[in-house]
This record gives structure tokens, sequence and C-alpha cells, in this order.
């Protein structure tokens, strides 16, 4: 006898399971992580491709070219399988995951950054000086505050995609969501089944980032409303 094309129990008895909640959790984990360690890195980077001094803006440069050129995938397998074979440095599944997934997401926040910090009008630098700011001052009174604004948005987006991204860890056997339900599937043999499991679990994660992505906006774009300079100057 035939199996039949779907199983709606086994798609029922999934869609609520233990094993598969605990991959979502984990992907959470590995976004948030790796959304943190990307802008902490990427503001380093967006600052050195700004630099006046050549070999500082060339690293940079350098970088960014690197690790937005390259597959993701490609840098985890060199991260993961690569690095042990050439020079014996050999990092865990969760470590070789987070690293390869911040050092790529800070390539691209560093241009989402940098291109912020560019988008305030010059004259508004200008301004500050001449009220007596010092460059420090300017940044963070002036610059950062209006530049906050701009990122926000695709900041926002690169949180998204990096919630879906995740899954290409699963190739180094990361926990995270697809490896979980490719696990299931070896055992149950449920493939659509516990796909459309995974897909809705992606849908739930992305669409409630978006209802928190558009709070922080309209809360950033009412905090900056008004630009408000340090007293005494």
């Amino acid at each position: 006898m035939n199996k039949q094309a779907w199983d709606w129990s086994g798609f029922q008895d999934y869609l609520f399971n233990d094993f598969l909640f605990y991959g979502a959790l984990t992907t959470i984990g590995l976004t948030v992580a790796s959304i943190i360690g990307g802008l902490a890195l990427g503001v380093v980077i967006a600052l050195m491709r700004m630099s006046p001094l050549r070999p500082v803006t060339w690293f940079a440069q350098f970088y960014i070219w690197i690790f937005r050129g390259t597959p993701l995938l490609v840098q985890l397998l060199i991260i993961y399988t690569g690095l042990p074979l050439a020079i014996g440095v050999r990092f865990s599944v969760i470590e070789a995951a987070l690293l390869g997934l911040i050092l790529n997401e800070a390539a691209y926040l560093a241009e989402i950054i940098r291109s912020g910090i560019l988008a305030v009008p010059q004259g508004q630098s200008n301004a500050g000086k001449a009220l007596g700011l010092t460059p420090a001052q300017v940044m963070r009174y002036i610059v950062m505050p209006q530049a906050t604004r701009i990122v926000i948005p695709p900041l926002g987006n690169s949180v998204n995609g990096l919630l879906k991204t995740t899954s290409i860890t699963s190739v180094i056997s990361m926990e995270e969501l697809l490896r979980r339900t490719q696990i299931l599937i070896q055992e149950k043999f449920l493939v659509l089944e516990l796909f459309a499991v995974a897909a809705i679990y992606y849908l739930i994660l992305t669409t409630l980032w978006d209802v928190v992505q558009r709070r922080i906006e309209a809360r950033f774009g009412k905090a900056y409303s008004r630009i408000q300079l340090p007293e005494g100057n």
C-alpha cells in the first residue's frame, strides 16, 4: 500500500514538538549573538573604513571585499574543516558557527553603519565644531543620533535575514531549527510535513521580529526627533 501524500497527524504532532522548539530557540540565540558581535565588529570596521590612514582603510576594504564576496557556506567550511587541517586550529561546532556568522555579518553591517554616518550632512558636524564641541562630542551628540535613525531599518532587515541565514550552519552539524528538522526527517521519513513545520517556525520568527522592528523604529524616531547638545556649550 502506498503511503499517503500528506500525513496530517504527523504534521500536527511536530508542529508542537519540543525537539524543534528548542531548535528554534537555538536559531534565536545564534541570531542574537551574531547580530551583537557583528554590530560591534561592524562599527570598528566602519570607522577603519573612514580612517584617514590609508593602511587602515585598505585593511577594512579588504575585509569587506573578502567576506561580502564569498559565500557564507564556504566561510563556515573553511573555519570548521579547513583551519584544523591547514594550521591545526580547531573550533567546536557552536564556536565555528558563531565565528562565521559574526565575521560575515560584520562586513555587511560595516557598510550600513558607514553609509548612515556619511548620510548625515557635513554641515551638522561643522555646526557642532563651531559651538566648541570636540570631535568625540560631535560624533556622540550630533552624528550618531541621526545616523542611528538612518541605519535602524536596514539593520532590522539584517536581523530578519540572519534569522534565516543561521540555517546554513546546519552543514557543520549545528543543531539549529533546520538541522533538527533534517534529523527528524531521517528518523520519521515525513519530508514534506517536517519541512513545512520548519517553514512555519521561520515565518513566526520573522513575523515577530517585524513587529519588534516597527516598534524600535517608531521609538527611535521619537527619541531623536530633536538633537540635544550637552549643556555648557
